[in-house]
C-alpha cells in the first residue's frame, strides 16, 4: 500500500475473531478442493515445461558437440566479442566446449573497452583471459576504432563493422562464428550491434561459402543462428 493512499482506511480497530475459526480458515475455504487441486495441476504443468526445456537444450548441445567432433582439427572458430572481458562472463563454457570439440578458437574482440579509461589494462586482461582460455595471444585480436566506441548507449555502424569482422574471417580461413545473440545477452548495445552485423553479413550473402554461425543466449546457452547449421 502507498503512503498518503486515500483509498486505504487508516486507525480502524481490528475485528473481533469469530468463534470456533482460525484466520487461515476463510482463506482455506474459499479455495477449496478444486482450488488447490488447480493450483498443483498449474506447477506440475510448469515444471513439466521446464524439463522439457532443459531436455531440448541438452539434446541440441550434444548435437552440436557431436558435429564439432566429427569436423575435429577443421573447424576454424572465431568468438566476436565487443570488449575486454566477454570472453569469460558470456562465452567461456562455449570456448572451452570448441576447444574440447577439437576446434581452434580466435578472439575477435571490437573495442578496447576504454569505456573508463582503461583500455590498454583491459587488453591485456583480455589476452590473459584468453590463455586461461586456450586461446594464445597470437590469436587475439583487439579493434581500436574511433567509430567503435566502448559506450552502452551506442550502436555501432553496422557496414564498418561487418567489414572488420568479414575481413578477419577472410584472413585467417574462418568457418565458424559465435557472437551475441539478438538481444545482446545483456542488452548492451554494443552487443546488439555484432549480433546485427553478423546477421547482415548473411543476409546480403557476403560471408564466405561454408562459414556458419552461433548465437549466445548467455553462460550456458548457445544456438545456431542466421538459418545456418553447426552440421555445415
Amino acid at each position: 500500500m502507498r503512503r498518503g493512499d486515500p483509498f486505504v482506511p487508516r486507525n480502524l480497530p481490528a475485528a473481533p475473531p469469530v468463534s470456533g475459526l482460525s484466520r487461515a480458515a476463510p482463506v482455506a475455504m474459499a479455495a477449496g478442493p478444486w482450488g488447490w487441486g488447480l493450483v498443483a495441476l498449474a506447477l506440475l504443468l510448469a515444471l513439466l515445461l521446464a524439463g522439457a526445456r532443459r531436455l531440448r537444450r541438452r539434446y541440441a548441445a550434444a548435437g552440436a558437440r557431436a558435429a564439432l567432433r566429427g569436423r575435429a582439427g577443421g573447424v576454424r572458430a572465431l568468438l566476436v566479442t565487443a570488449h575486454p572481458d566477454d570472453e569469460a562472463m558470456f562465452f567461456a563454457p562455449t570456448v572451452l566446449g570448441l576447444g574440447k570439440a577439437g576446434a581452434r578458437p580466435a578472439v575477435l574482440c571490437c573495442s578496447p573497452g576504454n569505456y573508463y579509461h582503461q583500455g590498454e589494462i583491459r587488453k591485456k586482461e583480455l589476452e590473459q583471459s584468453c590463455f586461461l582460455l586456450g586461446i594464445p595471444a597470437s590469436d587475439v585480436t583487439v579493434i581500436d576504432h574511433r567509430d567503435l566506441p566502448d559506450n552502452p548507449a551506442v550502436e555501432w555502424d553496422t557496414r564498418l563493422l561487418a567489414a572488420f569482422v568479414l575481413k578477419h574471417i577472410e584472413a585467417n580461413s574462418i568457418n565458424l562464428v559465435v557472437t551475441f545473440d539478438a538481444g545482446g545477452v545483456s542488452g548492451h548495445a554494443n552487443h546488439i550491434s555484432l549480433y546485427t552485423a553478423l546477421r547482415y553479413l548473411h543476409s546480403e550473402r557476403k560471408l564466405p561459402e561454408g562459414v556458419q554461425g552461433c548465437a549466445s543466449e548467455g553462460l550456458n546457452e548457445t544456438r545456431v543462428m542466421l538459418g545456418l547449421r553447426l552440421s555445415g
